[in-house]
């Protein structure tokens, strides 16, 4: 089988691919990694849509992120997998790659080389808590400070993924103080939940504020993909309504994360690091 770069045309099989593997069809993910990223699949021998899929979103010439590793039930243990990540590992040349691994998947990407460099959970439920007086709708006009606090924080350039907030996205929030940009936040809805992310700030208060308000922006159940090292956030959230964690694997090859971590609160998704 000759693995191909999918398009928009293969969207369908995509989704019907994930529902086989008992994960959410997600429409709108997989129409945005289609956008930004290079999603690559293995044709099914019988006809019948796809046997396998998988995505590499790269970030300048430093890091990308695969993610969407799927193989059609029938078509398990033969390999399919591993066919398609050694070609994605060829698309990313010498860029650190990053992914999140469910515990089936981890064995794979061990055997490729990946370690383990920490652990996320996804964590739903409404927010209970108060607004804060410290964020404000973000427009237009605060997209360059959102570009540069990322790239500094981040350690390399998302920009075009970035730029598709304003119309990807439900709600766009900010912070600032004495003038200058210290957070954003971003609330997007995924099939039946508001996935909150990402979420990047310059300090623990800040990140908070923005992600209560985003929160209670959109007043139902929501979702946040927390690494579990930040047993503040993880407590925090906790507390206020959003909890009962699925854990993966936060997993890297070639090298350490770029940029500074501490920063970096919530990911966009974990499809997209």
């Amino acid at each position: 089988m000759t693995i191909r770069r999918l398009t928009l045309d293969d969207l369908a099989a995509c989704m019907k691919l994930a529902v086989d593997r008992e994960w959410p069809p997600e429409e709108r993910k997989w129409r945005l990694l289609f956008e930004v990223g290079e999603v690559y699949g293995l044709d099914a021998p019988d006809g019948d849509g796809l046997a396998s899929t998988s995505v590499l979103t790269r970030y300048g010439d430093d890091h990308a992120v695969v993610s969407m590793v799927l193989t059609a039930s029938r078509y398990g243990r033969r390999g399919l997998a591993r066919s398609v990540m050694e070609h994605l590992l060829e698309q990313a040349g010498d860029r650190v790659v990053s992914l999140h691994a469910t515990e089936n998947g981890r064995p794979l990407y061990e055997q490729l080389g990946f370690r383990v460099v920490g652990r996320a959970a996804i964590q739903k439920g409404v927010f209970t808590g108060a607004p804060s007086d410290v964020t404000r709708t973000a427009g237009a006009a605060d997209l360059p400070a959102i570009l540069d606090l990322d790239a500094e924080v981040f350690g390399t350039d998302r920009s075009a993924l970035l730029r598709r907030m304003p119309d990807f996205g439900e709600r766009l929030r900010v912070a600032e103080r004495d003038g200058r940009l210290t957070g954003y936040g971003q609330v997007w809805r995924n099939d039946d939940s508001a996935v909150i992310g990402p979420v990047v700030a310059r300090d623990r208060d800040t990140a908070f504020a923005l992600i209560g308000d985003l929160a209670l922006d959109d007043g139902g159940v929501v979702r946040m993909d927390i690494d579990q090292s930040r047993t503040e956030l993880v407590e925090w959230a906790t507390a206020h309504g959003v909890g009962g964690p699925w854990p993966v694997s936060l997993m890297a090859r070639g090298g350490e994360l770029p940029g500074d971590r501490s920063g970096q609160f919530l990911p966009f998704m974990q499809a997209l690091g």
